[in-house]
């Protein structure tokens, strides 16, 4: 009898302090705790880790070999387990040839549909293109009134320039009489003289014919002859009608554009036979953006108007010569704002003179010089220089003035002329992909089709319903089919990949999945765990890490890892039903759930500086042309269902256009028409949760800029003194005090043939980074090792008489990290403990009271208690004078904002309008508002209401 619970005994993995735990099996359970409890390590590195290394040792030396090898999790043994499959947010594809249509296999059911029951046009005029036997053709013709004359005709030529007297000569040597030309009857037998240079139209008469249905048998001969002699085109001219025009090819006969059988390579962007043959497929180009190379039209070209490589006015630079030569040739001035520069002439700054000579002149160390020469443009100079160097560098460097445009031959359809000219339902494949989810559904739903069509697109119709609705299920309705698969959030990749997962419609499998209900709006929750509990009942396990409480609530059964983070968790604080933990003292969760501790409603609102900043007609992406306007100096939450808007007007107007002005970054913004107020800003500052560094050479004593002072204190030693030891001498990057035989890294990577790479303490240093001289250095009784393996509280309380060092430990303290090593690699952090760091290396610098912070879901992976913390710490960067503008849908949050922006009031199209705007309680009684609906709930004003 298979066994009804998972048995894990003695796991070790990372934090976790040698745990056993017994789960139901079949049941949807929730692991949840502190931000870097162990919960990851227990269901990802232990339990999916061990499942997955099962299912891999089942299988063939021959087949393990390609798939390479698992190490096994440090646990003793799991009963119990089943394979394993992980929905984590780190799957994303990159790749620009993924799109949601291509992830989810929607696109593969398409391109079969189309290839089956589409209906070719040709790409020029239009015409509806249909293949006809000569049975049909037969079939057609017998369907005109009965007694109608009419004459069978080949189409020898079709409005082609020529006497054309061949065909004519051929015509008659094979014993045809008449032939029709530009409309009028002639004698084969007469000479017809053509004018060369005008396009003529021949039709050879094949037979003429009264309509009956004895002529059947006739009338079949004749147009096999006449198809033999046009190459598959048959003209049927009844007396006094317009002629009718047959074809036994897939071509169009006025155009002669052929179209071979419709097969599903045909739309597919990523074959020769599909793809757009001047983009291969990709849709776009990545071209010189002119708005990056003049960012700011009010500077004129002597004060930094025009950015790129090369191009600054500087002393006797060859840029200085050429834009002088071109100033004084075009009788433009040098001082003159970009913006009040005529067309004509920043078309020859942007790209060259076409040829035209002006002189220049330069005054070099060998003396003044003066000659004519061409201006090639800044934008064909970067085009010519990146592709004629062999530097990384430079193609880098001019890599960060391009911009994706869309292709001119498809306009960013990917696909060839032939393949968007079939269409079913009226629309081609490229218009059903650009559709959302939620319209996709609306149109096959209605879409209309008889007879053998009908029958060959159900089965195809009925696989690609079913996975629409999977995703409108996980809330993705607002998404289209061609959306880049690179450019969707940790939470939708997920959910996506869920959809997936539901339409395969797998039994006895254990689902590990990674807080599926980031990006997701209130709103939509009870949809996703409608789906979760529709896998859990096809007969499957389903474990889901998450912190959200509705989710907590509606699961199975509940474990708690913790009772801290770090070294401080790492055990099960509680296992059993959800509903019971709330009287479970240890539990943090519990006292959470329970109300016990709970997250406190500010008692006043700020009022700001009196400042804004105003965005006048954002229109990026599905916004309709809003005007926005964002409060300084208070703490702004922009909410909305997903899809609404949100990251289109914060990431990639608001945060992009700021960048790119108070920082300098060559960041291109999305659509809008103006933004006023930045005077009242110094910089903005994006926090996401990205790595603090991307080798485990960062650590947070690097990255808040600790080290420098950690090694300046080290090197202000006596025993450093006296050996003549730099602050140099305690960096593991470089050459001195570091361990050679590692070069500082404290492990070495041996590669493995058909095994994974094993990393093995350095067997010189063992591990500690730094030489025996280095190490002998040290301060209090400790060596900058010992340091570095502190945790950030134990470093507090070293550090206490250092304030440099103890301040920038005190603010890691307060963000709660206190769990973590002063010297933990970057790459083992969370991104929950990453962004942290960030906030913390914020929070130790002296406030200027003009800064905007940006953060997207900063509430991603983490626990209740750490929102508790993180909200406090925004508070703090906001009670410095700054602005903090944060992208949420997390009502604990939202609940403690100055101000609130509302998006809506759906996804996709029907979003990209402001509902509601103003303080918390402003927007809950906004009705319309679907966040004012959830916040209701949260806000003293209106319990009991």
């Amino acid at each position: 009898m298979p066994s009804k619970t998972i048995f894990i005994k003695g796991a070790r993995e990372h934090n976790l302090k040698n745990i056993n735990l017994k789960i139901p099996r079949d049941k949807l359970i929730v692991f949840t705790g502190l931000s870097g409890s162990g919960k990851s390590s227990l269901a990802f590195d232990t339990i999916y880790a061990e499942g997955q290394r099962r299912y891999m040792e089942s299988l063939s030396s021959y087949a393990r070999q390609f798939l390479g090898q698992m190490e096994k999790p440090d646990v003793d043994f799991i009963d119990g387990l089943s394979p394993a499959i992980s929905i984590d947010q780190k799957t994303t594809s990159k790749n620009p040839r993924s799109t949601v249509g291509t992830v989810t296999e929607i696109y593969d059911y398409l391109r079969l549909l189309y290839a089956r029951v589409g209906t070719p046009h040709c790409p020029i005029c239009g015409r509806e293109i249909q293949q006809q036997t000569i049975d049909q053709i037969v079939d057609q013709v017998l369907k005109l009134p009965e007694h109608t004359k009419i004459q069978v005709m080949a189409p020898v030529v079709r409005a082609r320039k020529g006497t054309h007297a061949k065909q004519l000569e051929s015509a008659r040597k094979s014993g045809f009489v008449r032939a029709r030309v530009d409309g009028i009857l002639y004698d084969l037998s007469e000479k017809i003289v053509l004018e060369k240079n005008k396009k003529h139209t021949i039709d050879i008469i094949v037979d003429r014919l009264m309509v009956k249905p004895e002529i059947r048998s006739r009338l079949a001969d004749s147009l096999e002859t006449a198809a033999s002699l046009a190459g598959g085109l048959v003209v049927i001219s009844p007396n006094g009608q317009d002629d009718i025009l047959f074809s036994q090819n897939y071509a169009c006969p006025e155009h002669g554009l052929g179209i071979d059988e419709l097969t599903p390579q045909m739309f597919s962007f990523n074959s020769p036979s599909g793809a757009c043959p001047k983009c291969t497929g990709l849709g776009v180009f990545m071209k010189i953006d002119p708005d990056l190379i003049i960012p700011d039209k009010s500077l004129s070209v002597r004060k930094g108007g025009l950015r790129g490589s090369g191009w600054a006015m500087e002393g006797n630079s060859i840029a200085s010569m050429y834009l002088e030569g071109l100033a004084k040739h075009y009788h433009f001035s040098l001082d003159t704002p970009i913006a009040d520069l005529s067309p004509k002439i920043v078309d020859i700054l942007l790209f060259g003179n076409k040829g035209e000579k002006i002189e220049v002149e330069r005054d070099t160390s060998f003396g003044h010089s003066k000659y004519m020469a061409t201006f090639e443009g800044i934008i064909p100079n970067f085009e010519r220089r990146f592709r004629d160097t062999s530097s990384n560098w430079i193609k880098e460097e001019i890599e960060s003035y391009m911009s994706a445009i869309p292709c001119d031959a498809c306009h960013g359809n990917r696909l060839n002329p032939m393949s968007l000219a079939v269409t079913v339902g009226g629309k081609n494949i490229a218009e059903l992909c650009s559709l959302s989810v939620l319209q996709a559904l609306d149109f096959l739903n209605t879409l209309q089709l008889t007879g053998r069509k009908k029958l060959i697109a159900e089965p195809i119709l009925k696989e690609v319903r079913s996975r629409l609705t999977f995703l409108k299920s996980v809330g993705l309705g607002y998404l289209t089919l061609s959306r880049s698969a690179g450019t969707l959030s940790g939470g939708e990749s997920q959910r996506i990949r869920l959809a997936t997962q539901i339409g395969s419609s797998l039994m006895g499998v254990v689902y590990i999945l990674d807080e599926p209900s980031i990006g997701l709006h209130q709103r939509d929750n009870a949809k996703l765990l409608a789906t979760l509990k529709h896998l859990r009942d096809l007969g499957n396990t389903v474990i889901v890490v998450e912190h959200d409480e509705e989710t907590m609530r509606a699961a199975d059964h509940l474990v708690d890892i913790g009772p801290g983070a770090g070294i401080h968790g790492g055990e099960v604080v509680y296992n059993g039903p959800p509903a019971d933990i709330v009287n479970c003292e240890a539990s943090i969760t519990g006292q959470y759930l329970s109300g016990k501790r709970k997250i406190e409603v500010p008692s006043i609102r700020r009022p700001g500086n009196g400042e804004k900043l105003s965005i006048i007609g954002a229109a990026q992406n599905n916004l309709k042309h809003i005007n926005v306007d964002i409060p300084l100096g208070k703490f702004v939450c922009i909410t909305g269902v997903s899809g609404s808007g949100k990251s289109s007007l914060i990431n990639e107007i608001l945060y992009k256009y700021l960048a790119a002005q108070l920082n300098g970054a060559k960041l291109h913004p999305g659509k809008f028409k103006e933004i006023r107020g930045l005077s009242a800003l110094d910089k903005v500052i994006e926090i996401n949760q990205s790595p603090i560094g991307r080798t485990p050479r960062s650590n947070p004593a690097t990255y808040t800029g600790m080290f420098t002072d950690i090694r300046n204190l080290y090197a202000s030693t006596q025993d450093a003194k006296l050996r003549g030891y730099t602050p140099g001498r305690f960096s593991f990057n470089i050459k001195g005090g570091r361990c050679e035989a590692c070069e500082g890294g404290g492990i070495i990577k041996i590669e493995m043939h058909f095994l994974p790479d094993v990393y093995v303490p350095c067997d010189v240093c063992h591990g500690k980074r730094y030489n025996r001289e280095t190490l002998e250095i040290k301060y209090k009784g400790k060596s900058i090792y010992d340091v570095l393996e502190m945790t950030v509280e134990e470093g507090l309380t070293f550090f206490q008489a250092i304030p440099r060092i103890a301040r920038r430990l005190q603010t890691l303290e307060e963000v709660g990290l206190g769990y973590i090593k002063i010297g933990q690699p970057a790459t083992t952090l969370s991104g929950g403990e990453a962004q942290r760091v960030k906030l913390a290396a914020e929070l130790s610098k002296r406030p200027t009271g003009r800064t905007i912070y940006i953060l997207d879901e900063p509430t991603t992976g983490l626990h209740m208690a750490d929102v508790h913390r993180l909200i406090n710490v925004l508070q703090k960067l906001v009670d410095n004078g700054n602005t903090v503008v944060v992208i949420e849908h997390n009502l604990d949050l939202i609940k403690t904002a100055d101000w609130i922006i509302d998006l809506g009031p759906e996804g996709g199209d029907a979003g990209g309008n402001i509902v509601a705007q103003g303080t918390p309680e402003q927007v809950a009684a906004v009705p319309e508002s679907y966040t004012g609906q959830y916040l209701r709930k949260m806000l003293p004003a209106f319990q009991g209401k």
